[in-house]
């Protein structure tokens, strides 16, 4: 029997706890300290910007398939739906032909890939949306101030980090944190889960090797 079955450990807290080590390395990567430090310039947060269209657009069409998965449904929020507010940032930071501009990294084309890749596993889909959407709820939240205080981003640019239909964020992650506890997951499903969360941590730190290489 797994010690997640054993001492009916959250799935929720599984992967806070397991993916902490992975979440510190992802922080400590040198585009982004410099980016939150104000060391890099607007560039290179629309880069960002870039990179995050590509894996939403993937992450968001996994989740429009998991809406048909009886367990899976209610871990898809349309609050967290990402893709029209990216497009509205790099509009603002590109211009109205934004989408000649930008330039998609290999690292982030593989990413995009490897979520289209699982989308059909209701344990991997949940790894990557807890990785990503609780991630922007959570340490996303201090990007955005960190963005408007280095980068002159007030409002405009900062679409991505705003929910407009979540009014505490808080009261938020705690019913997804439920709608992910509450999944059902067997003893290999949750395996899976952990593993695939781990995998996508990587997946990110590569692309953010890949900006730092641009703008570092």
């Amino acid at each position: 029997m797994s010690l997640a079955v054993e001492e009916d450990i959250p799935l929720s807290a599984l992967l806070r706890e397991g993916t902490r080590a992975d979440h510190g390395a992802a922080n400590s990567e040198d585009f982004i300290e410099q980016l939150m430090s104000g060391a890099l310039n607007r560039a290179a947060y629309a880069d960002l910007s870039a990179q995050l269209l590509v894996v939403y657009e993937a992450l968001e069409e996994a989740g429009a398939a998991v809406r048909g998965d009886e367990r899976g449904a209610g871990l898809v929020f349309n609050e967290l739906t990402r893709v029209p507010a990216i497009e509205q940032d790099l509009a603002f930071l590109y211009g109205a032909s934004w989408r000649e501009e930008i330039r998609i990294l290999p690292a982030t084309r593989e990413y995009a890939d490897r979520v289209r890749e699982v989308s059909g596993s209701l344990p991997h889909y949940a790894a990557h949306s807890y990785t990503r959407y609780l991630g922007d709820l959570s340490g996303g939240q201090i990007v955005k101030r960190m963005m408007k205080q280095h980068y002159d981003l007030d409002g405009d640019g900062v679409a991505f980090y705003t929910f407009p239909d979540i009014p505490k964020i808080k009261l938020f992650k705690d019913a997804y944190r439920n709608e992910l506890d509450d999944l059902g997951l067997n003893d290999d499903e949750v395996a899976a889960t952990l593993a695939e969360a781990h995998h996508a941590f990587h997946l990110n730190r590569v692309v953010f090797t890949g900006l730092a290489e641009i703008h570092c």
